[in-house]
């Protein structure tokens, strides 16, 4: 005759006896020779001698109970239990709530045997360490993950919090009331016997199954939520509103999708978007700023001819009116060529060789204007294999005359190459 546990404290949470079907008490009978399934028999059954089947009133048998002590002499078995099941019920620390579930035992003495058996207890500490340091081995070359150090929210029921936060319980991970909340009631009524038909068998295994369907759902929703940060519906209310009218509705629309992109997909679509007219005005800028540096071009290019220089000082005082230029820029024929630039403290000069020095001087083109246009030509070349002339004007807008000299250098000097 052996003493062993019981399933847990609720009589329905055990199996039913096999001779009157009601539920079993502790203590209660077990045959030692029938089974599987497990044949149990209360107190009463038994010694009348019930016989069903293959099971005989002459089998062995065992007393199934909980009521010895296990790791402390002034609790049992089925004590030891039920605090187990309460610090699960209602989470590690609560326990004063632990002591009310218990009813048997004050908060003080709940906690005191937790902590002496069940965490400071050196066997189950050995045996904890050796589970953290294979998982460290097991993870030794992989990231570090993290642990907030926070102790999490416990809202008080029914409160403003616990509202905002659709009855989540952060200390749990759990929430107050689940999706498809009754899908275990379906279950209660629910016994595999050794004597059910085919087709009873069949239909209680498809009602498991439909139940293994509903949790995996629950679990789907819980973690979309949790993915996406929507406990705190208030929190997540005003991070919406730091977007524009129009992004926000964005994010309304997109919302449906959001379970199927994954949460930082999600975010950074609805950030790029939040960014297009950032975007935009800095793009607009960069033209502005390109179409400024081009004019420095134009004027450093004539600064060193006093009459050039008048001359398209007027002309762009035309432009800036909204009138045609009246001072033609002077073309080359009919006046003496203008004096080689002076490259003296102009930016860009060191980066020059001899020769680009030379041709810069003759052209009365800036070391920095040369190197863009150097640049943009280079590019341009390795693109297409090579360069033709007009390729080279449609990049450059500048003289024609200039840009033919600065095309024949770089050929001459192999930078690039015909096309």
């Amino acid at each position: 005759m052996d003493r062993l546990g019981s399933f847990s404290n609720d009589p329905s949470d055990k199996p039913p006896c096999r001779g009157c079907s009601s539920y079993l008490m502790e203590p209660y009978i077990k045959c030692a020779e029938c089974g599987p399934p497990p044949f149990f028999l209360c107190l009463q059954c038994f010694t009348r001698g019930f016989e069903y089947k293959k099971h005989q009133s002459d089998h062995t048998y065992e007393i199934m109970t909980s009521d010895f002590p296990v790791l402390d002499p002034s609790w049992t078995a089925q004590e030891e239990m039920a605090l187990l099941e309460a610090v699960m019920d209602c989470g590690f620390g609560n326990w004063q709530d632990v002591a009310n579930q218990m009813c048997t035992k004050t908060k003080e003495e709940c906690e005191k045997h937790y902590m002496k058996h069940f965490i400071n207890n050196p066997l189950f500490a050995s045996t904890l360490l050796n589970l953290k340091q294979a998982e460290e081995a097991k993870t030794a070359d992989t990231a570090i993950p993290f642990h907030s150090a926070d102790d999490p929210p416990r809202p008080t029921f029914d409160s403003l919090l616990s509202r905002d936060m659709a009855g989540y319980m952060p200390a749990r991970a759990d929430f107050i009331e689940e999706f498809d909340n009754y899908a275990e009631w379906d279950l209660r009524d629910i016994d595999f016997v050794e004597d059910d038909s085919d087709i009873l068998h069949a239909l209680k295994m498809a009602v498991v199954d439909i139940y293994h369907s509903r949790l995996k759902e629950r679990q789907r929703r819980k973690k979309i939520i949790r993915d996406h940060g929507l406990i705190n519906l208030r929190k997540f209310q005003l991070m919406e509103r730091r977007y524009p009218k129009e992004v926000q509705d964005l994010y309304e629309t997109m919302r449906r999708f959001a379970r199927i992109v994954g949460p930082v997909e999600h975010d950074k679509f609805i950030e790029s978007h939040a960014r297009a007219r950032t975007y935009d005005h800095l793009k607009k800028t960069r033209e502005e700023e390109r179409l400024k540096r081009t004019m420095l071009s134009e004027v450093l290019q004539y600064i060193q001819d006093s009459s050039a220089c008048q001359q398209w000082l007027r002309r762009q005082a035309d432009i800036d009116s909204g009138l045609s230029p009246s001072v033609p820029m002077a073309s080359n024929s009919g006046r003496r060529s203008a004096p080689p630039l002076n490259l003296t403290g102009l930016p860009g000069t060191e980066k020059l060789n001899e020769k680009e020095k030379e041709l810069c001087q003759m052209v009365r083109l800036v070391p920095g204007a040369y190197l863009e246009y150097k640049s943009a030509l280079l590019n341009e070349c390795n693109k297409q294999g090579g360069l033709r002339l007009a390729q080279a004007r449609a990049l450059i807008k500048i003289d024609v005359n200039k840009t033919r000299k600065i095309y024949d250098f770089l050929i001459r000097e192999g930078y690039i190459t015909k096309a």
